[in-house]
């Protein structure tokens, strides 16, 4: 059990939070919230031991292991995916070197120095067989994919990653290690819906202490059992998920609201007392009796949420055509370097965007929502089939790298003003960035000493402050905090016109999106309305094998191939199977591919069984100290075990490749 007492910190004349107690341990999964710039990574950094508080202590026992995931990371080369997931998993990747390196070592000797190293060998395959080192392996690669890397991924360089899939490997061997207490800043950031969806299931499991730092409200419901609310410089600790914690804190705050407002009545009454008696002889010891107790009061101080209360008054933007974006059959990827074949991301594409719609682009990272959005916004050029904006269209794009250009030198007042129309337009910008919560002497601090959440909230005030009709929003919730997160709800709630919306916030998609497009294997399928079972895909089971990876497979009346929907794409724009010829197969025919795949599936987890079952043969074989009395037999079984690994890993991905392709 790690405990915290009487943490204080502060920079300057600002104090962050004072006289923090908490206690973290097995079972505990706590989600800790609150404004951006109160402090929550100052905090968990306190906790880990990366910053010392002004006051206070933090106990944390010898053997604790704790496992850290920040919102940056260093950049991490020289190693494979998988291989920087398994550092995770200590020694059994120290032994898996060394069972290697003396595997090569058995065919690089001979005479006594190959028996002694044969023995060597003999003595760590039973070690790491002992410590599971084979089922940790499989773990590695079984997080790997619900984190959402393709099994191709897994054996790829390091370097080759970008800053998002970086930030999962470091999340996927976190998850590896097991610590006894997992700290996270924002892990799902970088997540699309299925990752999300799979680290909530895994996460709920957790058996050991767990601090987290969210702003996914049903994230933190369907993982947390307490909530740490920083607020007004203190913590309080509240018991239940998300919901349970905005029902106690009304009664919490209501609570404290009638005890302030009592102990306001006491001091007034007390004050009258000692204005009419002040200079009144016999009443003078009253009187000052009174006066010192008003001085030794400790004062009642209300933790009100910090809620901007936005009222939005966006300029009024001209009217576009009723169709704002049409996508017909559009192919789009990008030309291969060398003039080859290019690179296909989707087919077949074909929807229309109506006026005043809020569409929302979800699907896998890597699927294609990015380049749906470029092709939208005319940054990129179709391969094939043509892609149309409407007339009177004005646009306003905001993407997950838009706080990194502001500048920082500047002022939030002086860099809100560089938005062409700002203090022209009859609205008043300090009141436009009081709805964003930059209120009162806020305004005057640097874009440097913002937040990263501050400096996201003052990025997306400028975009939304432009008078446009499109709104092209790529995932505007990153390192923002909840009650941020409200203010862009509300906005775009109030917001006029037209929004496509790329977010894994499935809370802001339920309650602003009309429709959903699902970008998926090269595909792009729109949805009316938010059906629950795209927005929580089925995933398999957090701890279990490949029996329960089972096909799902989802197909519903309203889905079609990003070309339906009554209202937000045109009746039939696709035609038929995306404008293709032939209408919808009927009888056994229509059934025949998918029964025929899940025959393939069925003997792909056949054959990876029996793969596997050879390997743990040939281990057990390999753990017989007698075998190496044999030298030449021993190298023969440790080339088999060599052969049989690699037949399992490629009957392992083939399973996977066909239970995926399944379940689309």
């Amino acid at each position: 059990m790690l405990t915290a007492s009487g943490l204080t910190k502060a920079f300057g004349p600002r104090t962050l939070f004072t006289d923090v107690a908490l206690q973290l341990g097995a079972g505990r999964r706590v989600a800790l919230v609150g404004g951006n710039g109160t402090g929550k990574t100052t905090l968990i950094e306190t906790i880990v031991g990366l910053q010392d508080a002004d006051a206070g202590e933090v106990h944390r026992p010898k053997d604790l292991r704790i496992g850290y995931l920040p919102q940056e990371l260093p950049v991490e080369t020289g190693r494979s995916v998988f291989e920087q997931v398994m550092l995770g998993a200590g020694p059994v990747t120290e032994l898996a070197a060394r069972i290697e390196a003396l595997g090569t070592r058995i065919g690089e000797t001979d005479g006594a120095e190959r028996d002694r190293v044969l023995a060597e060998y003999g003595e760590a395959q039973a070690r790491f067989e002992q410590i599971g080192g084979y089922a940790v392996e499989a773990d590695a690669h079984r997080i790997l994919s619900g984190l959402g890397f393709d099994p191709a991924d897994h054996d790829r360089p390091m370097d080759e990653m970008s800053g998002g899939w970086r930030m999962r490997v470091a999340l996927a061997r976190l998850l590896l290690s097991a610590p006894d207490l997992l700290v996270m800043d924002e892990p799902t950031n970088h997540l699309d819906v299925d990752s999300v969806a799979w680290l909530e299931q895994h996460l709920a499991g957790w058996t050991g202490g767990l601090l987290f730092v969210s702003h996914d409200r049903d994230f933190i419901d369907a993982v947390a059992n307490r909530i740490l609310e920083l607020a007004g410089n203190r913590i309080t600790e509240y018991v239940g998920g998300f919901a349970d914690f905005v029902v106690a804190r009304e009664e919490h705050l209501a609570a404290q609201r009638a005890a302030a407002a009592q102990q306001a009545r006491q001091v007034a009454h007390t004050e009258r007392f000692i204005e009419r008696f002040r200079y009144k002889a016999t009443k003078a010891r009253q009187v000052q009796s009174r006066v010192k107790a008003l001085e030794k009061l400790d004062r009642i101080e209300v933790d009100e949420v910090d809620d901007p209360a936005a009222r939005f008054g966006f300029p009024k933007p001209r009217r576009s055509s009723r169709l704002v974006a049409e996508l017909h059959d559009v192919t789009a990827g990008y030309p291969a370097d060398d003039g080859g074949e290019p690179e296909v991301v989707l087919r077949d594409v074909s929807f229309g965007v109506e006026r005043g719609r809020t569409v929302t682009l979800v699907g896998p990272n890597g699927a294609g929502k990015t380049t749906l959005v470029r092709l939208l916004t005319g940054e990129m050029p179709p391969l094939d089939g043509r892609v149309t904006r409407g007339t009177n269209v004005d646009l306003s794009h905001f993407d997950q790298l838009q706080a990194e250009v502001l500048d920082g030198r500047r002022t939030v007042l002086e860099e809100f003003k560089t938005v062409p129309g700002v203090g022209t337009d009859g609205r008043n910008p300090r009141t436009y960035l009081a709805s964003f919560g930059f209120r009162g002497d806020a305004v005057d601090r640097r874009v440097d000493d913002l937040s990263g959440g501050e400096q996201t909230r003052l990025a997306l005030a400028k975009t939304l402050a432009v008078p446009v009709n499109l709104l092209v929003l790529d995932e505007p919730t990153n390192h923002l905090d909840l009650p941020s997160c409200d203010v862009l709800e509300d906005a775009l709630t109030a917001y006029p016109g037209t929004v496509v919306l790329i977010t894994h916030d499935r809370h802001l998609i339920r309650s602003v999106a009309d429709c959903l497009v699902e970008v998926r294997d090269g595909r792009a399928t729109w949805h009316e309305g938010v059906p629950d079972r795209v927005l929580y895909p089925k995933r398999p089971e957090a701890e279990t094998g490949p029996s329960s990876h089972g096909a799902q497979a989802r197909r519903a009346t309203d889905e079609q191939p990003a070309g339906g929907g009554s209202k937000g794409a045109r009746a039939g724009a696709s035609g038929p199977a995306n404008g293709k010829a032939g209408g919808k197969p009927s009888g056994k025919g229509a059934r025949d591919p998918k029964l025929a795949r899940r025959r393939q599936l069925e003997r792909a987890e056949k054959a990876w069984e029996a793969a596997e079952t050879e390997v743990v043969a040939i281990q057990e074989r390999l753990a017989d100290p007698d075998l190496y009395q044999d030298p030449d037999r021993a190298a023969e079984v440790v080339a088999e075990h060599e052969s049989a690994k690699d037949r399992a890993a490629e009957a392992m991905a083939t399973w996977e490749r066909l239970s995926i392709e399944l379940d689309r």
